[in-house]
């Protein structure tokens, strides 16, 4: 059991929350072009995957963080500030060159549900960014839902399972506490409702 939840930690890591929710934007869209995903999702993938890897390995090497799961405050401070910046640059520089109206609002959403755990982390608030990205995951798949009018009542419960299951896994492995999840999944989830309104 340890094994699996400590599987579902890494599987559902933030990391992969922002290209998680551009790829599930162009499976329910029902107008892209290949041009148009092609032009979002590589760029997106390489500032929100790749160089947050690169950027983990120079860090760890300098000492400043130990683990991909920042555990202490102040490992989480960096991390936070190079995912404000690299989500400004998705917001400035790839999306308006192959503009996506849903896309440039889900990461609005993400770059304030990042702000505010980097605030929070000043008051000495530890938010679990786990239930951050599965709380804005989950909000944006909602939206999507209504939005382009189609049933995934399926997918949502099965992402509610599952953000239930990452909760779980964060609990065993002793890296948050119930409050610390609970602030995380309701800034994720606030972040993008509050958006909603915008492109809905």
């Amino acid at each position: 059991m340890g094994h699996f939840l400590s599987i579902i930690s890494y599987v559902f890591h933030p990391l992969f929350v922002p290209i998680g929710g551009t790829l599930l934007f162009f499976l329910l869209t029902p107008y892209s072009s290949l041009e148009v995903q092609s032009g979002n999702i590589l760029p997106i993938f390489i500032l929100t995957v790749i160089i947050p890897i690169i950027f983990f390995l120079i860090l760890k090497n300098l000492g400043v963080i130990n683990s991909i799961f920042l555990p202490t405050l102040q490992e989480r401070k960096y991390p936070l500030y190079i995912s404000c910046v690299l989500f400004l640059m998705i917001l400035y520089k790839v999306i308006p060159n192959n503009y996506v109206n849903e896309l440039f609002f889900y990461f609005t959403g993400l770059l304030t549900a990042t702000g505010a755990a980097l605030i929070l982390l000043f008051f000495r608030v530890k938010t679990s960014m786990h239930l951050l990205g599965m709380g804005s995951l989950l909000m944006f798949m909602i939206g999507l839902s209504i939005h382009f009018e189609k049933n995934i009542t399926l997918g949502i419960s099965l992402f509610t399972l599952l953000t239930g299951l990452v909760a779980t896994s964060r609990l065993y492995l002793k890296a948050h506490s119930k409050a610390e999840l609970l602030v995380g999944f309701i800034v994720g989830m606030v972040s993008q409702l509050l958006i909603l309104k915008y492109w809905l």
